[in-house]
């Protein structure tokens, strides 16, 4: 016998349903991972000690043609009652806060860059070739240089006095460079994106003093991380934030690679291999493992660049650079 009852997924009756599930003495509850709408209902349960699983709503397909939620509920009642769900890996909430906090990082991160790039491209419409002089165009020097410009200094000479440091030796250079067609429209477009690059980069600094705070009780595993050829610091946050720090919930080193969607498909039909693609997964754990790998693939004469070129040369791969005469990395 079962019963079915509908509730909104508003704080007040998530917490209604939590009291009706207990005065029906349920145990065990089970739900689809539907985007983050799941969260908010698991935080609630979890807090009044059911059992709880999460499921992949492609592994608990219904029959074609039956699908409302109601219909869904009910199939995922009786599946988990006959025990034929799997359970997918739910980290611990301070590491799902620590996943938060990194992926909007690096979504910072990358809008950060591409503020920077914006600026050049509108100084190389204005014709101001200041990048081709310094190394780093929104550094002390280059950030008082556009300053001066938006606020409306257009005398080259005058600009260049701006350098500080080492580049003031380069004080000729940069006058030929900010001679140029600086516009009004270029003052107001640089104006926003310098504002916007600041704002950035004080929004990064504060994730990262909050990353650091929970990091803290993960310190050493984030510090046996950074051991790893080209596994930097933050990447390591990052490998963390996805996966945890508990290996205990991944059987066997293949079952994390393959819940990371790490290693190769396996579609083999009448001897012919059909496809050898690894499905979604994380995309901001592949995305990192990727960089990681990508970079100790570069790196001379080490364990991990002489893995990655043994497996490259199967599939036509060119040798690395080392080998072919062209420059090193």
């Amino acid at each position: 016998m079962s019963e079915v009852r509908t509730f909104s997924a508003v704080a007040r009756e998530i917490k209604w349903l939590a009291e009706w599930l207990a005065e029906h003495q349920v145990s065990h509850v089970v739900m689809e991972a539907t985007g983050q709408y799941w969260k908010p209902v698991w935080d609630v349960l979890a807090e009044r000690g059911f059992e709880l699983m999460l499921v992949n709503a492609r592994h608990v397909k219904m029959v074609p043609g039956r699908k409302t939620d109601v219909a869904d509920a009910t199939w995922l009642a009786e599946l988990l009652e006959h025990g034929l769900l799997r359970g997918s890996f739910v980290p611990p909430r301070v590491i799902r806060e620590l996943r938060d906090l990194t992926r909007y990082r690096k979504r910072l991160v990358q809008a950060h860059t591409s503020e920077g790039q914006r600026i050049a491209k509108i100084l190389e419409d204005a014709g101001i070739k200041l990048d081709s002089v310094v190394s780093h165009l929104l550094g002390v020097s280059g950030r008082a240089m556009l300053r001066a410009l938006i606020a409306g200094e257009r005398d080259p000479e005058q600009l260049a006095e701006l350098a500080r440091g080492r580049l003031r030796t380069k004080i000729p250079a940069l006058a030929a460079a900010l001679e140029g067609r600086f516009a009004e429209h270029h003052a107001i477009i640089i104006g926003l994106a310098l504002d916007h690059f600041e704002y950035l980069e004080r929004s990064v600094v504060r994730l990262d003093e909050r990353i650091d705070d929970l990091m803290a009780a993960h310190s050493a595993a984030r510090d046996r991380l950074d051991t790893i050829s080209r596994v930097g610091k933050r990447a390591a946050e990052i490998i963390i934030a996805e996966i945890g720090a508990d290996m205990s919930v991944f059987p066997t080193a293949g079952h994390l690679a393959s819940w990371a969607r790490m290693c190769p498909g396996n579609n083999i039909t009448g001897g012919k291999r059909k496809s050898g693609t690894t499905g979604g997964g994380n995309r901001s754990l592949r995305e990192t493992l990727v960089e990681c790998a990508s970079a100790a693939s570069r790196q001379r004469d080490s364990y991990p660049a002489a893995q990655f070129w043994r497996l490259a040369r199967r599939i036509g791969k060119k040798k690395p650079p080392w080998q072919s005469g062209t420059p090193s990395w």
